[in-house]
């Protein structure tokens, strides 16, 4: 009586070993392609070949690991730029004869030094921008692409903040002359996120992106040292508070539209193969705000307690300690009658609270 429904599962079973054994066979038949071409070649062409083959394995096992073994940061120790408890205004004298210098200024350069001295950085390593085995971008697979998107996110804050810097607050209101420092890390900071020191373009070298940030955060670092000096100006008012303000939410409310055209491509599965990127990159742009906006509670402090934006920082702070502190294994994105949570939603919430308080702060600045 079984004989039938054995039988039709052996079959199955067949079909299915034969299907994975084409698909093996599919996958193999380069390399054995290659292999016999290759084994009737003489030395000076096996030689070559090996030394490429020997790369290539050792630049893949090299992505694997920067791209898989890596850390999130810390955002306990964001706080350490929180100094409002100086008495001290940025810019002016200390007891010993130098000035304040910038907590903002400290805090753009550690992200920095995050990002391309404590780590690698990812999106200028040439088999990252080969992407998937030279066919796809990583960006468009679920592998080897979270951490380039963290990356950006924080490179994302260190851009917005080096622009601010050079436009209004480096500077006494709008007469006095850009700063030379700020303008070259501006300058550094916008320059190409992916570019490696090989490129195809006449004369075939170029600085890398790392290289880049460096100089961008030691010409940061010598702003901060004229400052120390009171060789430099930081204009530290209400009214440039209120802009920085509105270009950080103005950042910020573009991230949300890219998660929310993202959120529509969900389905009831949570599997997606661009969800994982999107969100890192927002937490990326989060925890690099978080470090700026803490060190811009200490350059602001006057107008901080003269405006009474204290407890609203407060309700800001503790909502990026709450974003900060959601890391998942695996990122979904299901939809709404889905049994399967989107974590892009859950961080856009988060992203979304964030700025409805810094507009709030926004909105009393401008009373």
């Amino acid at each position: 009586m079984l004989d039938p429904v054995i039988a039709f599962f052996k079959s199955i079973l067949g079909w299915l070993w034969r299907g994975i054994g084409r698909l093996v066979g599919w996958v193999l038949w380069p390399f054995r392609t290659f292999s016999s071409w290759l084994r009737g070649r003489g030395w000076f062409v096996k030689i070559p070949v090996f030394a490429i083959v020997a790369l290539l394995v050792v630049g893949y096992v090299h992505l694997l690991a920067i791209t898989q073994f890596w850390s999130t940061g810390d955002a306990a120790q964001l706080a350490q730029h929180d100094n409002a408890s100086s008495a001290t205004p940025v810019g002016e004298r200390l007891e010993n004869g130098s000035c304040q210098q910038s907590a903002m200024i400290t805090a753009t350069a550690d992200l920095i030094e995050f990002n391309v001295n404590e780590g690698t950085w990812v999106p200028s390593n040439p088999l990252h921008k080969a992407g998937f085995f030279f066919i796809t971008d990583w960006k468009n697979t679920p592998f080897l692409d979270n951490r380039a998107a963290f990356q950006l996110g924080i490179n994302q804050t260190v851009r917005r903040t080096a622009v601010e810097l050079v436009d209004r607050l480096g500077r006494v209101r709008g007469t006095s002359s850009i700063n030379q420092n700020l303008q070259h890390a501006r300058e550094a900071a916008n320059y190409r996120e992916d570019a490696w020191v090989v490129t195809f373009s006449w004369p075939f070298l170029q600085p890398s992106t790392p290289n880049k940030l460096r100089e961008a955060r030691r010409e940061l670092l010598e702003f901060n040292t004229e400052l120390a000096n009171c060789q430099a100006d930081f204009d530290a008012r209400a009214d440039n508070l209120l802009q920085f303000l509105d270009r950080v939410t103005a950042d910020i409310g573009s991230t949300s539209e890219i998660l929310q055209r993202r959120m529509e491509q969900a389905n009831f599965t949570g599997i997606d193969r661009r969800a994982d990127d999107r969100f890192w990159f927002t937490y990326g742009q989060l925890y690099g705000y978080f470090a700026i906006l803490t060190a811009a509670r200490s350059d602001f402090a006057n107008v901080f307690e003269q405006r009474n934006l204290d407890n609203l920082w407060t309700r800001v702070d503790d909502q990026l300690r709450d974003a900060l502190a959601v890391r998942p294994f695996i990122v979904v994105n299901g939809t709404a009658s889905s049994i399967i949570k989107s974590h892009l939603e859950s961080i856009g919430f988060d992203l979304l609270r964030v700025r409805s308080n810094l507009v709030e702060m926004r909105d009393v600045l401008d009373r």
